[in-house]
């Protein structure tokens, strides 16, 4: 493969090579390592937006009226929407592709979905690589929509610079609410569906639990209503966001996040790297498969087991 040639299609924004280049790393492909070293310090100009929240949310209607809003200012836009894995095919489920089906003949907007395969935290194990992909194609704007799986949607916050997480009235997210995990994720608040009751209500208590989190410095989060399917309050959280991004210019905080995202990443590659070393390198896929014989009959223990195959590593 010419890496190269791949490489340069990128960035001169051709779709299909960046779809070619997200499905060679999330294949684990031998170039896709290559290929994103070479993009790497191409990177860093692109606005990345985690939209987070629990099913039924609209958090994928919201993500089309945000696209639709940046592309009106002549913004270019990645999506990628991080779906369940399928039980079958162990693709993603397009649940979310269909649902954005109005900016598909865009050519200023590119979609991707991409399954968890078991990767815990709301997002994929390849989403931070294809956020470099985005980023280094030359995306202005690249919103990351979780799978949306409740409160242990943590990680996304170690990805994007922005989150904005997505409540609904009448539909138990009084009781989410208080649960700290998806307090302290979030850099906006956005109650969706605000034309149901209970809207002000849903304002209300949303306030009250972040007076008992203080995880954000300086920054209050706003907290924004909007009705998505008919771009209600789109202006007003697309001003949020700004404010944010503000903020965190001033404050130094963003220079913070990407370190922090950085060192994220190396260690998660660190983690990967010696564990295919380890197993099948220093020691044989055979005897790691005894060990864990050993420890499921009791003859052994996680604890000692661990140290015997940290001590057979030379460093």
């Amino acid at each position: 493969m010419d890496v190269a040639k791949l490489r340069e299609d990128i960035q001169a924004g051709r779709f299909r090579d960046l779809g070619r280049a997200i499905s060679l790393v999330e294949s684990d492909d031998p170039s896709a390592s290559q290929l994103l070293a070479h993009l790497y310090a191409s990177t860093g100009e692109g606005r990345i937006i985690g939209i987070t929240g629990s099913p039924g949310a609209g958090k994928s209607t919201l993500v089309s009226a945000l696209a639709r809003h940046y592309r009106k200012e002549g913004r270019k836009v990645g999506i990628i929407c991080v779906d369940p894995t399928s039980p079958f095919s162990g693709g993603s489920i397009l649940g979310d592709r269909i649902r954005m089906n109005e900016l598909f003949l865009d050519r200023g907007v590119f979609i991707r979905s991409m399954a968890t395969r078991g990767f815990m935290g709301g997002i994929a194990r390849a989403t931070n690589d294809v956020v470099d992909l985005l980023d280094a194609g030359g995306f202005d704007i690249i919103l990351v929509e979780t799978v949306g799986v409740g409160q242990d949607e943590v990680e996304i916050i170690r990805t994007v610079q922005t989150n904005i997480v997505v409540l609904v009235p009448g539909m138990g997210d009084d009781i989410q609410a208080i649960k700290a995990g998806i307090m302290e994720i979030g850099d906006v608040f956005v109650v969706n569906k605000a034309d149901r009751p209970d809207a002000d209500r849903t304002v209300t208590e949303i306030q009250m639990m972040m007076s008992l989190v203080d995880e954000h410095g300086d920054w209050i989060q706003p907290i924004v209503k909007t009705v998505a399917k008919s771009d209600v309050g789109i202006d007003e959280l697309t001003a949020a966001i700004e404010s944010h991004r503000s903020y965190l210019v001033a404050s130094g905080e963003l220079d913070c996040r990407s370190r922090e995202r950085v060192r994220i990443r190396i260690e998660t590659m660190l983690k990967e790297k010696f564990m295919d070393r380890l197993v099948g390198g220093t020691i044989t896929l055979e005897n790691f498969e005894r060990l864990l014989d050993e420890v499921h009959a009791k003859t052994n223990n996680p604890h000692d087991a661990a140290e015997d195959l940290i001590e057979r590593v030379k460093f």
